[in-house]
């Protein structure tokens, strides 16, 4: 699977996958930004306080524009942003917030407490009192989800990182047991999302791509969606916080009554699993396009057409 880079994306699209599809033609995974409304939602922020992320506290950088700038700490507008936008999303006006991969081994987690919006726009993410000497993922995944929110009904956690992770194997184990308890009804809709940050990341970004797409051995939730726990953005291409949302949307959700999809050619596609999408336009897009095809187009009545380009 191949996920366009963000930057690449046009609105309203939030995420766009091509995929092979069958006889060379191109399959297309695409989701539309929203917001979701959700009750009882919680929200957890955690940031990599490793001794790999000492350049990013304490020196100017990259980021996408969508974040403040910061003078020496790139992490600092970005902790800001997408914490204030989780504690205004949780459903108790708060959000968790931990510096994770701290201490010896990387194995400790540093708990700031539940702070909301206006807490966070005054709040010093300058570092933790102890950078790790590894980083240690699973530690981090396991306060949340067994500590804070292990009966939540509606999680979402942003891990901030450089993307240097050392327990990669064994935070995909314990992902695998998070989506069989999901699948045995033992825990509500889990999503997870790492946010690099600073140019390790960029070079790291193959092996958060690989907990993105990570294998779940065909798990299904009682709805009959397919696990899918981790999604990764890049600070420096996100331009709207809702695209930590991009992976939440599913094809029940109808955000117009009425539209079509256009091939490259300007011929219309058909969906998978329905005829097509005069009877409603889902939040997820799912169809194929012939071999080739290097766009799609969103059309919706009285509106000028969405060109999405793939390539």
């Amino acid at each position: 699977m191949s996920q366009l880079s963000s930057h690449l994306v046009v609105e309203p699209f939030g995420e766009v996958n091509v995929l092979p599809g069958k006889g060379g033609s191109i399959h297309v995974r695409a989701t539309i930004l929203m917001k979701p409304a959700v009750e009882g939602a919680q929200t957890g922020l955690a940031i990599d306080g490793s001794a790999s992320m000492k350049n990013n506290f304490g020196a100017s950088g990259a980021v996408s524009a969508l974040f403040a700038a910061a003078a020496n700490n790139i992490v600092e507008p970005v902790a800001k942003t997408l914490g204030t936008y989780l504690a205004n999303f949780d459903s108790d006006g708060s959000t968790s917030i931990i510096y994770w991969a701290c201490g010896m081994g990387g194995f400790d987690v540093e708990d700031l407490g539940d702070m909301n919006s206006a807490q966070i726009k005054t709040q010093r993410f300058s570092a933790p009192k102890n950078f790790g000497s590894g980083t240690k993922l699973l530690p981090a995944l396991k306060f949340f989800t067994e500590q804070k929110f292990p009966t939540a009904p509606w999680t979402i956690l942003l891990f901030i990182t450089d993307g240097a992770l050392e327990d990669l194997d064994a935070v995909k184990a314990y992902s695998i047991e998070l989506g069989k308890q999901i699948v045995a009804g033992k825990r509500k809709f889990l999503k997870l999302v790492l946010v690099g940050v600073g140019p390790e990341a960029e070079a790291a970004e193959g092996q958060l791509e690989e907990l993105d797409d990570m294998d779940y051995g065909g798990l299904k939730d009682a709805a009959g969606n397919e696990i899918d726990l981790w999604d990764h953005k890049m600070a420096k291409d996100m331009q709207k916080c809702e695209e930590i949302f991009a992976e939440v949307v599913d094809e029940k959700t109808i955000l117009a009554p009425s539209a079509q999809i256009l091939d490259a050619k300007g011929q219309p596609v058909t969906p998978l699993g329905r005829a097509s999408y005069a009877d409603g336009l889902p939040a997820l897009l799912n169809f194929e396009m012939p071999a080739g095809s290097d766009s799609f187009s969103l059309v919706l009545p009285g509106q000028s057409p969405v060109v999405q380009k793939l390539v």
